[in-house]
């Protein structure tokens, strides 16, 4: 069986998970997920979908939620680097409206899992970078939602390299305020 080591974010329930890596001279080895040892360390999820991108360096993709059918996800990179973030959005939370960012990349193998309740997004830093995530619910296009990776009220400090050219899909450049969002919802 695997270890993990598992470290608790400044936010509950957000979790860094660390894999035990075997290697040698001919490269190294590793369990990505192994559902006693996750279960042992108070992980105790079902994943139902896998997904995989590839992304060239500037490209920042979220903030993403799902309104309906919300997702946890335990995110990693494969390959390259990325700066990951999650913002609270679970009403009543002590932590509502504020983010924790980490730095994944191939090199320190981390994972980051983040229950539902939160929006998602992340920025390449790397030249290019492949980024894999499992999920617990199931992609449903038409209930996806999000808040703009640069709001005011939540102010994500992304680190932008100098010279660096921020890259988006367009409907990334069009997601709610976080004030909109709260709105909406009567919060």
């Amino acid at each position: 069986m695997g270890k993990i080591t598992v470290e608790d974010c400044n936010i509950e329930g957000l979790k860094i998970i660390t894999p035990e890596v075997h290697g040698d001279s001919r490269g190294y080895f590793m369990e990505v997920y192994n559902k006693q040892d996750f279960d042992a360390a108070g992980i105790e999820r079902v994943f139902v979908q896998d997904n995989q991108s590839a992304s060239k360096k500037g490209v920042l993709r979220g903030l993403h939620f799902q309104i309906n059918y919300p997702q946890a996800k335990l995110v990693r990179v494969v390959r390259g680097e990325v700066y990951d973030v999650a913002v609270d959005l679970r009403p009543g939370s002590a932590t509502f409206g504020r983010y924790h960012g980490i730095v994944l990349s191939e090199e320190n193998k981390k994972q980051f899992y983040i229950p539902e309740g939160f929006a998602h997004g992340f920025l390449v830093l790397s030249d290019y970078a492949e980024f894999a995530y499992k999920c617990t619910d199931f992609y449903h296009p038409n209930d996806e939602s999000g808040i703009i990776y640069n709001d005011p009220d939540i102010c994500i400090e992304w680190p932008v390299c100098e010279g660096m050219e921020l890259i988006f899909s367009d409907k990334d450049t069009k997601w709610q305020s976080f004030a909109e969002y709260r709105a909406d919802r009567g919060l």
